[in-house]
């Protein structure tokens, strides 16, 4: 399945956010490819993220890295560089954007 997300970065916490990508915990990529994502990538524009992420079942991705010490950890970071935080969790699948057109 595909899943698009939109998130929102500090305006001034831009470079942080982007530096931060640079440096993804070599154990939280494969804890994410392990709970059936087989891609995910961020675009910005501005201070909006959008997020298209391919995976088995995003529901189950959420609850596998739930609790995962690593995944916790990256995710108050973000926090810190984030304008709203969304916590995709409990929201599974329901957090997606709406699916308005695709090229037949």
């Amino acid at each position: 399945m595909r899943v698009a997300l939109h998130t929102k970065v500090r305006p001034d916490r831009i470079a942080e956010y982007e530096s931060a990508h640079q440096d993804v915990p070599k154990e939280l990529t494969a804890a994410i490819r392990a709970a059936g994502a087989t891609s995910w990538t961020i675009w910005r524009s501005g201070t909006d993220l959008f997020h298209v992420l391919e995976c088995d079942d995003y529901a189950r991705l959420l609850a596998e890295l739930d609790q995962l010490p690593v995944n916790v950890a990256w995710q108050a970071r973000m926090a810190q560089y984030l304008s709203v935080v969304h916590d995709y969790s409990g929201q599974g699948a329901d957090a997606s954007l709406p699916v308005v057109w695709e090229l037949p």
